[in-house]
């Protein structure tokens, strides 16, 4: 029995649908592998945008600037 080289069987019938679910495949295969690197710079911006609009408020910022009083440890 002779072998067809170069012939496919479905002759490109569904070649844009293919190329899509290959593309979402790839995504989702980088996704897996890049998991932990995605996660933990979403949780780096979710944290910068909480300190940063926690320390925009004047009630908060001056907890961090003054002192409430007492012994004050440090010259400035």
């Amino acid at each position: 029995m002779a072998k067809r080289v170069g012939m496919s069987r479905d002759s490109g019938s569904s070649r844009k649908g293919w190329s899509l679910t290959a593309a979402v495949d790839n995504i989702f295969e980088f996704f897996r592998l890049a998991e932990f690197e995605i996660l933990f710079f979403l949780f780096l911006i979710i944290a910068f945008l909480i300190f940063k609009d926690l320390t925009s408020r004047p009630e908060y910022n001056q907890l961090l600037v003054k002192k409430p009083g007492g012994v004050d440890l440090w010259p400035y």
